[in-house]
């Protein structure tokens, strides 16, 4: 699909997530609609127990926990890439504490509002909320120590332009901790074809060493795995895209979606500048 087509598909859709309740998303395929009887969400991780967690703010569309493995310390700024309803921001915000500021971005305006009302009903001042691309954030160079992401590369066309811009806004030696959604094998072309499951994770998703490698062809070090769970997708999903021949064929393809979590640090030692 065109670039451009597919941002106005993923901000449609998204500014449709932003008026639900996290019960009528998490009876769908990562928020996008009504796809699914299973009434669960087969990709988001439990955030019950992380510190900081404000179930308002928690909308079911990741597909992972990386405020849990970020290494936020006491003081850090934060930005929190596509950051919805603020659930990730909120729960950096309780990590960097108050002397810290956590910066969240996201490109749907009704996603920006209900976050902002978020923060103001919890007083919460050094969160703040900004609108805009993240292939060309609305932070000026070397800001964060830490930057997440939950969820939201995927969703992305240009993922190589957002790791540039990551790497552009991170401090020297700041790292990112990012869940995301790759693929090992092929996707039948019916569901790479539909805008519908571009827009809930899956047909956006690119091959997982494709992912690594862009990583570290940015310049990122110490690139870390830090979790990785095989994402089922019911038959009743499936079905809306294939026909039940091809969900067999599907099934024993071998094709495995990924929900990974991903660490990487941005170096001190630029090749073409020196160390520092």
């Amino acid at each position: 699909m065109e670039q451009n087509h597919v941002k106005d598909l993923v901000r449609q859709k998204y500014s449709e997530i932003a008026l639900q309740d996290k019960e009528t998303n998490a009876a769908s395929c990562c928020g996008v609609g009504g796809c699914s009887t299973e009434v669960y969400n087969i990709m988001a991780d439990d955030y019950d127990q992380l510190e900081g967690y404000n179930p308002d703010a928690d909308l079911g569309l990741g597909c992972g926990l990386p405020t849990q493995f970020a290494k936020i310390e006491i003081g850090d700024v934060v930005i929190d890439l596509g950051s919805g309803a603020g659930n990730d921001a909120f729960i950096a915000r309780h990590e960097t504490g108050e002397t810290g500021k956590v910066i969240g971005i996201d490109f749907t305006p009704a996603m920006i509002e209900k976050a902002r009302r978020n923060a103001d009903v919890r007083g919460l001042h050094n969160v703040e909320f900004r609108q805009g691309d993240i292939e060309k954030m609305p932070v000026t160079a070397e800001t964060a120590d830490v930057i997440v992401s939950n969820c939201v590369l995927n969703l992305v066309p240009n993922k190589d332009g957002v790791f540039k811009e990551i790497f552009r806004v991170l401090k020297t030696g700041g790292h990112f901790s990012i869940s995301d959604i790759v693929l090992d094998g092929e996707l039948p072309e019916n569901i790479q074809n539909t805008a519908e499951m571009y827009a809930g994770c899956v047909s956006g998703a690119i091959q997982k060493e494709v992912y690594m490698e862009l990583i570290k062809m940015n310049g990122f070090a110490n690139i870390t795995l830090q979790k990785e769970k095989k994402i089922l997708i019911p038959d009743d999903i499936l079905a809306n895209y294939l026909t039940a021949d091809e969900i067999v064929q599907f099934k024993q393809s071998g094709t495995g979606i990924y929900s990974i979590t991903v660490y990487a640090e941005k170096p001190c030692c630029d090749p073409a500048k020196g160390c520092c």
